[in-house]
């Protein structure tokens, strides 16, 4: 399967695309279906293409496992994993947490080259810039976010630095496992839980269960920026 047939065929708010984005790593039941549609290459700062595709490449073959293999078990097409295996494909976060899950490694390792640790320590000068955008809509829709704790082993909690840019979007609302705490650092956010509708500002926090069927997204013509930290039990 081509891995840009399973479009949903709707538009998303920013946040729900980041939700998506990193879904495979936080056990997210709504699994990300490949947003590549409406989310466009934007490269994984962490490593280059040649050498994640030479991380992944290394992993398979100690593993004794074919692209055939590797296809069947993420839906990735041969062709598209050989290209990120010889460098030519820049793979986008998605792709590398669907690699990652099916060769039974940690995300971390294919962007950085590191093990997972007991602990984690990210100094802000080392902070990696993660940016997605509309292909179709340029830069001026999208997001972009940080992880704050790439390689904690056995984690539960998954804490990210994230920016909204304004879009105008379908309201399609998402639920999952889990809780969700945000803390609005800069602009204006829009948050719809059940049937309630709230604007947090700079300074404003929200804490609830991902279970209620909800939306989070920037309010206004401004970027705002927040921190997300994401907990689901294992």
């Amino acid at each position: 399967m081509d891995e840009k047939s399973d479009h949903r065929g709707k538009e998303r708010d920013p946040y729900s695309d980041f939700l998506s984005d990193i879904s495979d790593q936080f056990a997210i039941k709504d699994e990300e279906k490949d947003f590549m549609e409406n989310i466009g290459r934007g490269p994984v700062d962490e490593g280059s293409p040649a050498l994640v595709g030479e991380r992944v490449r290394d992993v398979r073959e100690k593993r004794g496992l074919s692209l055939t293999d590797i296809s069947q078990r993420t839906g990735i097409s041969e062709s598209v994993l050989e290209g990120i295996e010889k460098g030519n494909v820049d793979p986008p976060l998605g792709t590398v947490i669907k690699l990652a899950k099916a060769l039974k490694m940690k995300m971390g390792y294919f962007i950085s080259g590191e093990e997972t640790r007991p602990f984690t320590i990210v100094r802000h000068d080392d902070r990696k810039v993660i940016s997605r955008y509309d292909s179709k809509k340029g830069e001026q829709y999208g997001y972009q976010y940080e992880s704050l704790a790439p390689h904690k082993k056995d984690r539960h909690m998954e804490p990210f630095m994230v920016t909204l840019e304004p879009a105008e979007t379908e309201e399609e609302r998402s639920a999952h496992d889990g809780q969700e705490f945000i803390y609005v650092m800069e602009g204006t956010m829009e948050v719809r839980l059940g049937e309630e509708r709230h604007l947090l500002y700079s300074g404003d926090a929200i804490y609830y269960d991902s279970t209620v069927p909800h939306l989070v997204k920037c309010y206004g013509k401004e970027a705002t920026r927040i921190l997300a930290v994401l907990y689901a039990e294992r």
